[in-house]
């Protein structure tokens, strides 16, 4: 009778020639991890290349840039009229 193991290396699809009896599983322990740490490192590169691109960071010198930026923004969107938005730019001068 014949066992399993002849069968496969018999019919050449398995434990057979060119199967994984051939001495392939080296392969598959040295390419396994060095495919996944590459394809985490893509993954990683992707995500942050994709976040800092949404918006840079606004470096203010001055604070005040910041409030008058903002209060241009409310005014534009028209959450301020024309007398409230003169007011509150004369007081951050």
């Amino acid at each position: 009778m014949m066992s399993v193991a002849n069968f496969l290396a018999d019919t050449g699809s398995g434990f057979g020639h060119m199967g994984w009896g051939d001495g392939a599983w080296w392969m598959m322990l040295f390419w396994g991890p060095i495919f996944t740490i590459a394809l985490i490192a893509l993954v990683v590169w992707a995500v942050r290349s994709s976040s800092s691109s949404a918006s840079p960071p606004i470096a203010d010198d001055d604070p005040l840039d910041g409030a008058r930026r903002i209060l241009a923004e409310r005014y534009a969107q028209g959450e301020l009229d024309s007398q409230e938005y003169q007011e509150r730019a004369e007081l951050l001068g």
